[in-house]
């Protein structure tokens, strides 16, 4: 009996020691939650800042959302200039800033030479990488028409064109997303290149932020490397990463199967 007291002892400390480590966790996770999503950073980048934004994909989406949030002067860059021209228009309009205009095409390689010329002699505070591509609707990798096409495209469009600071990756970056096979696999590149990055230059002052899935993100500028972009995805990503990857893995082929046969019931009936 007094043998097994030593042992129950031992086990009594080894579980108040896992206790008390899960419980600093939690409230760690909790107090970092509070401050990035709660009180945020603004100040690091917005309308005050004096140095030019550089946002690509620009036209549309959340790369517009960022042009008008950091709305300062700024560099949109994208491939239709006619519509350059009019989201230019209404920034100018709306916010009385200074705008100027790059048409590239992502797709194609020589296109740096035109950027590098088109920001020429401007200070650059903010570079938001916002281009991307992904499939028109879910599909396996052996039906992409034009395979070899697909891939370089995806790899130009998704991974050469990342040379910035802000640069949105996707949720589908984060995990193996069937269905999206090259869309998720160049997206978890963009990550982890600029987590990457984000080690090898914080110490200068420059700060890398991958944008997984926007006024929130733009409060995490400086606070996180990776980030959501705001709390309901922070915790969705959050109950993502317990799930076992099996069960992920099931769900997301559901959802993607289910998308896939919507989408080809409506273009059959069209």
């Amino acid at each position: 009996m007094e043998s097994a007291l030593p042992a129950a002892s031992f086990l009594y400390w080894v579980g108040t020691g896992i206790v008390a480590y899960l419980a600093l966790h939690i409230c760690y996770s909790l107090f970092k939650a509070l401050w990035v999503w709660g009180v945020g950073n603004k100040v690091e980048v917005g309308p005050g800042l004096r140095e030019w934004t550089v946002v690509t994909g620009s036209t549309d989406g959340i790369g517009k959302s960022y042009a008008e949030e950091l709305a300062n002067v700024v560099v949109l860059i994208s491939r239709l200039q006619d519509k350059l021209d009019q989201i230019s228009r209404e920034i100018k309009e709306k916010f009385k800033v200074e705008t100027r205009t790059i048409a590239v095409d992502f797709a194609s390689e020589d296109i740096y030479d035109k950027i590098k010329t088109g920001l020429a002699g401007l200070e650059t505070g903010v570079l938001v990488n916002n281009v991307g591509m992904s499939y028109e609707y879910p599909k396996y990798f052996s039906d992409i028409p034009d395979l070899d096409n697909m891939i370089k495209k995806m790899i130009y469009i998704n991974i050469l064109s990342v040379w910035a600071i802000l640069n949105l990756s996707a949720g589908r970056g984060m995990f193996p997303i069937p269905l999206l096979t090259i869309c998720s696999a160049t997206k978890t590149c963009v990550d982890f290149f600029s987590q990457f990055l984000h080690g090898d230059y914080r110490s200068k002052g420059i700060f890398v932020q991958s944008v997984l899935y926007f006024e929130s993100a733009i409060k995490t500028v400086g606070l996180q490397s990776q980030t959501n972009g705001y709390l309901i995805r922070a915790l969705m990503g959050l109950i993502i990463s317990i799930l076992p990857s099996w069960i992920y893995f099931k769900i997301t082929m559901a959802t993607n199967k289910s998308t896939r046969a919507r989408y080809l019931k409506k273009t059959k009936k069209n």
